[in-house]
């Protein structure tokens, strides 16, 4: 006769309703991983817009401007018509985004250790460690979606606000659009890699918990 089946598994769309109903319920905790995703995006996003302000000066001014933007502390490479940013803002991109990512795994392993029963009952009623993986990972994908882009357009302006105080407003004219929109796709990907990336260490303790001891945990 054969053992009856213990381990259940949920469809995709209940699993993004169950993650959709636990960001509402944890409202200002998700708020802690999205505040810091908008801020490492937008610094980012900041930055590569303005290459793309300092790329369109370069093409349409020559000599004059690539003149301006080495005076202002862009890297330029008249020959190639190209910008880069400077080690320095690397540097700080480098490290804002390190930060924003140990600032997920905390925030992600607190909301592991407030959940301990409520993944525990899950466990014993038979939820499979998938399961439990899936729903961590799409509460971090729409944490860093909703993140990523609002930091990818806050730190656009900001470029182009920057821009237009520094070089004109005729400056914005030779923006490429397709280019800025590039970087604002660019920098949304890379925040939501961040939140994905964060989560995966406190998603697969959760995973791997044992139901007895999770549900017996004292908080």
């Amino acid at each position: 006769m054969n053992k009856p089946e213990r381990l259940i598994s949920l469809p995709f769309s209940k699993s993004l309703e169950i993650s959709y109903k636990s960001l509402k319920v944890r409202f200002f905790r998700s708020m802690i991983t999205v505040s810091s995703l908008v801020l490492a995006v937008s610094f980012l996003s900041f930055v590569l817009a303005n290459l793309d302000i300092a790329t369109g000066i370069l093409l349409h001014g020559g000599r004059e401007a690539a003149r301006a933007l080495s005076q202002a502390g862009y890297d330029v490479d008249l020959a190639q018509g190209a910008v880069a940013m400077s080690a320095k803002e690397r540097w700080i991109v480098i490290l804002s985004l390190l930060v924003c990512t140990v600032g997920i795994v905390n925030a992600q392993l607190m909301s592991v250790t407030e959940r301990f029963s409520e993944i525990g009952v899950m466990k014993c009623l038979g939820a499979l460690d998938s399961m439990i993986l899936r729903l961590f990972l799409l509460e971090a994908a729409m944490q860093g979606l909703a993140g990523a882009f609002a930091g990818a357009i806050l730190g656009c302006l900001f470029s182009l606000l920057t821009g237009a105080v520094r070089f004109g407003f005729a400056a914005l004219a030779n923006l490429p659009a397709a280019s800025l929109l590039g970087s604002m796709g660019l920098a949304t990907l890379a925040g939501c890699g961040l939140s994905l990336l964060g989560v995966l260490y406190p998603a697969w303790l959760a995973a791997r918990m044992d139901p007895i001891k999770a549900i017996r945990a004292e908080h």
